[in-house]
């Protein structure tokens, strides 16, 4: 998995007054659970731009002063209205202790639906993954290709080796979906919307 550094500074001083400091500053408080103790960092808001901004899951390799932390985001927090980054929670990683992380979905091939008119619609783009470091999976590919017009893939389709994963089984990931102008092959399913129909 690939990795982006972060230079930081130790908050001696924690509250939300002094986070506030922070940010005017231009840098974003985080804190670093995992460890014996939780270590509280600020970092000039640039830093995050590759880690955060992005689809991919990254590992974060936090500097301060002579330590070196390997860490991977827990949780977020965002401005209401400007959507600013706010606060960083990372979680430490530790060598054979299993931590969480959001892992993104990526679609391989073109599906027979789509190619007969059907419409892909994607509804959940990270699944969360339990596993230990070094097992992470950069991302959970997907084949399409034989997917057809009503047919879908679930959570309980997919499996990552070495990792487990925590979304409901029944959740559906993506589904190919009917659309106007589609030639449906025989056997296909109907989808969610004509089944209503024809029941209407």
């Amino acid at each position: 998995m690939k990795s982006v550094e972060i230079q930081g500074n130790l908050r001696t001083e924690v509250g939300s007054k002094y986070a506030q400091l922070e940010r005017k500053a231009g840098n974003v408080p985080c804190v670093v659970y995992g460890g014996d103790a939780p270590i509280h960092f600020s970092a000039p808001v640039l830093t995050f731009k590759t880690l955060v901004y992005t689809a991919d899951a990254k590992i974060a390799k936090i500097i301060i002063g002579d330590s070196k932390i390997e860490a991977v985001i827990q949780d977020m927090q965002f401005h209401p209205v400007t959507d600013a980054l706010m606060h960083v929670d990372f979680i430490q990683l530790i060598e054979g202790k299993p931590v969480t992380i959001d892992i993104p979905v990526v679609v391989e091939g073109q599906s027979k639906g789509v190619l007969n008119g059907g419409k892909m619609k994607m509804i959940m783009r990270k699944l969360s993954i339990r596993s230990i470091p070094g097992s992470f999976p950069e991302s959970i590919v997907l084949d399409v290709t034989p997917l057809t017009i009503g047919q879908s893939i679930r959570v309980s389709d997919v499996s990552a080796a070495g990792c487990e994963i925590l979304n409901a089984g029944t959740a559906v990931i993506l589904t190919v979906k009917n659309a106007r102008g589609a030639v449906k092959e025989d056997g296909e399913d109907e989808t969610e919307d004509e089944a209503e129909e024809a029941a209407e």
